[in-house]
């Protein structure tokens, strides 16, 4: 009963914070909380027709606390439907908190598979983890099963870190992988597998960090694609290197090949998935349809959060589908149903050669496409400028001569660290789509080749859109943007 009464209470709250929050910031096609924190999203899942996500929710405040689940639905992947919590911590096996996990469907009963934490000394941090289970069979109440903890203490050789599972069927064998690290604060990734979901057998280690990938991997995800097996990692405890780590903890992944017989996954090295500020512990499900989609938490721990004075805290990304690119590159692009959110009106120049085009609109929330030729251009640099009526300005530069792609802030709610910069080699042709949303950015490069996901925290009215060079005149074959529609409203 203690879950039910907790869940309860937890919905009344978010109904006091949401009566009293200031909405300058919230977003307008995002998933969202209705009020106060969220970060990871969890249990990503096609059920009974309908797309379900959750994510870790603190329901009583706007800054990390004790762990629910959050719980929205949607025929579409576009407009979303808040359901009520899911998950409260408190009963025996989740004492401090339901931590990140998966969702499956079982023969028609919705099962949630998750981390139950617990504080043996809250002051110091010190901890133990479990894994645990709860099933649904209308998608909307669920229920933690009598055999929980279903997994309850790591392997012996493992630190307290122990948590994040990740379960999928292969063979009508249910398999399971958690983020997990060993006494020694190496980060890997360990396997189970069971007949009945209740019952786990102990396999061993699918991957883990040289010295050079951190102490801790979270938030594990392990899928084939294209024959291939990828699987996705969010590391702490990586050191920058020139462009590249400069969040605080990163998420990307590792591809190769797997057999499942002799569990051993010969891969290459990590490749980060998003080179933005606020891109993190990242899942996928595969739908009806076939596709891989992805969704990641827009937003960091080390993050500034301002929408914390307004009541309310952290977005997921828009839900994007993931496809393996040359080079056994993982592409990430918006799934085909976000051209739902474009308003009938929209804007299109073609072939518009200047060195500077301004396009005046005070939309704030914008779908903006741009192609740029890059044959015979001898600029060094070319991009796109989101003007504020002010100062204000976000700014996305492609270097021809460098080949990357800089995302810069700075002007736009990031005055520290508010650079990104990412390889990208366009060679003939640079292909941008942005969405921007009243707290967000969200860029896509060469159809995935390069994404880039950040927060920004404009004060102005928007001027509009620009279109700029640094020398000379460069030919636009394609500018295009939408005014996008508020699914919240």
């Amino acid at each position: 009963m203690l879950s039910v009464n907790g869940i309860q209470k937890a919905e009344e709250a978010l109904k006091n914070t949401k009566e009293k929050m200031n909405n300058r910031y919230r977003l307008g096609y995002h998933i969202m909380a209705p009020a106060n924190w969220i970060n990871d999203p969890n249990g990503l899942v096609q059920y009974k027709g309908e797309y379900h996500v959750f994510y870790q929710h603190h329901p009583y405040d706007e800054n990390w606390g004790p762990m629910h689940w959050g719980h929205v639905k949607s025929k579409d992947l576009v407009h979303w439907e808040h359901l009520p919590i899911a998950l409260a911590p408190g009963d025996v096996c989740d004492t401090d908190g339901c931590f990140s996990g998966s969702a499956v469907d079982n023969h028609g009963e919705l099962t949630l598979i998750y981390t139950g934490h617990h504080y043996t000394d809250k002051e110091k941090d010190l901890f133990y983890q479990n894994q645990n289970i709860a099933v649904s069979t209308d998608g909307t109440t669920f229920e933690k099963v009598g055999e929980n903890p279903v997994i309850a203490e790591p392997p012996a050789d493992s630190s307290r870190h122990f948590r994040d599972p990740k379960v999928w069927k292969h063979n009508d064998v249910w398999y399971m992988i958690l983020g997990n690290s060993t006494k020694d604060n190496i980060g890997r990734v360990i396997m189970y597998r069971s007949s009945n979901l209740r019952e786990w057998e102990y396999i061993g280690v699918l991957a883990q960090s040289d010295e050079n990938l951190g102490y801790m991997w979270e938030c594990p995800d392990f899928f084939e694609l294209d024959g291939k097996y990828v699987l996705l990692i969010s590391p702490q405890g990586i050191q920058k290197e020139g462009d590249l780590y400069h969040n605080l903890f990163q998420t990307g992944y590792l591809i190769g090949d797997y057999h499942y017989e002799t569990n051993e996954f010969v891969h290459g090295g990590f490749t980060e998935l998003d080179n933005g500020h606020d891109f993190y512990a990242v899942q996928t499900f595969l739908d009806e349809k076939g596709r891989r989609i992805a969704i990641g938490w827009m937003d960091m721990w080390e993050s500034d959060m301002p929408t914390k004075e307004d009541g309310w805290c952290g977005a997921l990304t828009l839900p994007r589908e993931v496809t393996l690119g040359e080079n056994d590159k993982v592409l990430m692009n918006p799934v085909e149903e976000l051209n739902l959110l474009r308003e009938i009106e929209h804007h299109t120049l073609t072939n518009v050669t200047s060195n500077s085009y301004l396009i005046e609109t005070n939309e704030d929330l914008l779908e903006i496409k741009a192609v740029f030729d890059l044959t015979n251009c001898n600029a060094q640099s070319v991009g796109i400028r989101i003007r504020g009526i002010n100062q204000e300005e976000t700014v996305l530069t492609y270097h021809l001569d460098k080949q990357t792609l800089k995302l810069d802030c700075s002007k736009s709610g990031k005055v520290e660290d508010g650079i990104r910069k990412t390889i990208l080699r366009a060679n003939q042709e640079l292909s941008l789509r942005l969405f921007l949303d009243r707290s967000s950015i969200e860029i896509f490069a060469n159809e995935g080749q390069a994404t880039m996901t950040s927060r920004i925290y404009p004060t102005e009215d928007r001027l509009g859109i620009e279109i700029f060079t640094d020398i000379e005149d460069v030919k636009v074959k394609d500018l295009t943007y939408w005014k996008l529609k508020d699914i919240w409203k």
